[in-house]
């Protein structure tokens, strides 16, 4: 029997035995781990009705107990970042490093948070009009839902929630099925920081769980991180029931390597920012635009660095792991088939790769096109594993048309030594994330994540000040005094004087 991986309502486990549940896999060995308990509308009833109930009082705690309590949650979360490291690799399969990297991005979040009582400050006009002051507060909006992809099962997670609660919300989180026990590790950390019970709650499943969230009329707003059909699903399906949503899609992350880019540099940022995490990220890059005449130079340098990258299992000293679950290993090999059909020349095959690990895991190695077009699904789709696609172009003009063409605008990234044609990429690409010799251009926690086009649906972007915005509502208070010499009634429209 393997452990049961259940819903965490009102501080503690459920206690009742899911009717349908999930498999849970180590990916590096191919093992079955856990069971996870697939949620129905009764159980999500049951979480969103302990985060109403708990908070009405949340919303009342000051501003000090507030960030008091995440300061606590500050420090469990760094003091036992290695534990939550270890759950996320034996579930997800990342290497230890790269798990351990994802929950210190998470914890930048947490940190931000913790000066809400700064960001939460409202504006004041005093004797706006004749004795009338104005001010303006923000107030939590209420119960909110947060569903999480399974390549970030802490970071994504942590880049709403600290915000969320911080700002007086209660939440209800909806992780990934593939990898949902990271969620249940954060939940205990939030009752030993002194976190009311109910405020946080976790209830585990697949899209019965995700439409519950959707459609109940308590849940008054959606944070999601996903594919963009399903962003536009939950986008759509949130605002016709009157929900705010912020939902992040995917993405086709270019590195555009001009001619007088350090090619050593170029080339350690690709393989980086193209391997780390088998590929599995929204800001992986995943297509590289070589211009005229670096593209065999860059090219050669790409596939001798990816020689000496080591695959395995991810508790070893190993540079990749493996994909999430078998059924994705084998929708990413798919798309080495369909580029060879294609006719993208295969540099560097990962099918069949040696591993440092079980050979029931859910392996492929880094794999590397050249001379790839944009009519190639291996560049047209999000392939979400680690496969590097070369397209050449003979100038920077038509580099920047193959980007500002795609429909996708997370991220990006120059490579450059000129700053004039960094400072013209910057003010003329269509994305919403540009990196200058910087190949991953995550934000850091004082400015907010999201991508432009197809990358987001809704107006707001992740953590930082949109975060802030966005799990509040602005109320404007106008105020006057009465003076005892008022002048009596006035049926006139008010007027400023």
């Amino acid at each position: 029997m393997t452990e049961l991986i259940n819903h965490w309502i009102a501080g503690k486990p459920a206690e009742t035995a899911p009717e349908r549940t999930g498999k849970v896999f180590n990916p590096a060995t191919g093992e079955q781990t856990g069971t996870v308990a697939f949620a129905d509308g009764s159980d999500v009833d049951s979480a969103v009705a302990a985060a109403a109930r708990a908070q009405r009082e949340w919303r009342r705690a000051s501003l000090a107990k507030r960030s008091s309590v995440l300061f606590a949650f500050r420090e469990l979360l760094n003091k036992r970042s290695g534990e939550l490291a270890e759950i996320i690799t034996a579930e997800h399969g990342k290497v230890l490093s790269d798990a351990a990297g994802e929950v210190q991005r998470g914890l930048e979040n947490v940190e931000y948070a913790c000066g809400i009582p700064n960001l939460l400050q409202g504006g004041f006009s005093e004797n706006a009009s004749t004795s009338v002051d104005v001010h303006s507060t923000r107030q939590p909006v209420g119960v909110v839902g947060v569903i999480s992809p399974f390549n970030f099962p802490a970071m994504v997670p942590l880049w709403f929630v600290p915000n969320a609660i911080a700002c007086g919300n209660s939440v209800v989180l909806k992780p990934s099925e593939k990898d949902p026990s990271a969620a249940l590790f954060i939940a205990r950390l939030w009752q030993e920081a002194g976190l009311p019970d109910g405020v946080f709650n976790v209830v585990q499943g697949d899209k019965v769980a995700v439409d519950a969230l959707l459609e109940h009329r308590d849940v008054k707003a959606i944070s999601f991180v996903g594919s963009t059909p399903i962003a536009r699903y939950v986008y759509e399906t949130g605002t016709v029931h009157g929900k705010r949503v912020q939902a992040l899609g995917g993405a086709k992350n270019h590195m555009v390597v001009l001619p007088d880019a350090d090619l050593d540099l170029a080339a350690d940022a690709a393989v980086s920012a193209g391997f780390g995490s088998a590929g599995e990220r929204c800001m992986a890059v995943s297509a590289v635009v070589a211009v005229d005449p670096v593209g065999d130079e860059l090219v050669a340098k790409i596939a001798e660095r990816m020689g000496k990258l080591n695959v395995g299992d991810g508790r070893r000293s190993c540079d990749m792991g493996p994909l999430v679950t078998a059924a994705h290993r084998d929708r990413v090999t798919s798309y080495v088939d369909a580029g060879l059909s294609a006719g993208a020349e295969l540099v560097v095959d990962g099918r069949g790769v040696e591993v440092d690990g079980a050979e029931g895991g859910f392996w492929l190695g880094p794999t590397l096109f050249d001379h790839v077009s944009t009519g190639m699904s291996i560049y047209a789709d999000e392939i979400f594993g680690p496969v590097l696609s070369v397209l050449r172009a003979p100038s920077y003009d038509a580099a920047l048309e193959v980007l500002n063409g795609n429909p996708y605008g997370n991220g990006t990234a120059i490579f450059t030594e000129s700053g004039g044609a960094a400072r013209q990429f910057c003010e003329e690409v269509e994305v919403g994330m540009v990196g200058v010799n910087v190949p991953i251009p995550v934000p850091v926690a004082q400015f907010s994540f999201g991508g432009w086009k197809d990358s987001l649906f809704g107006d707001s972007h992740a953590y930082g000040p949109d975060g802030i915005r966005f799990f509040t509502r602005t109320k404007v208070i106008t105020t006057r005094w009465p003076d005892p010499s008022h002048g009596g009634v006035n049926l006139g429209f008010p007027q400023n004087s």
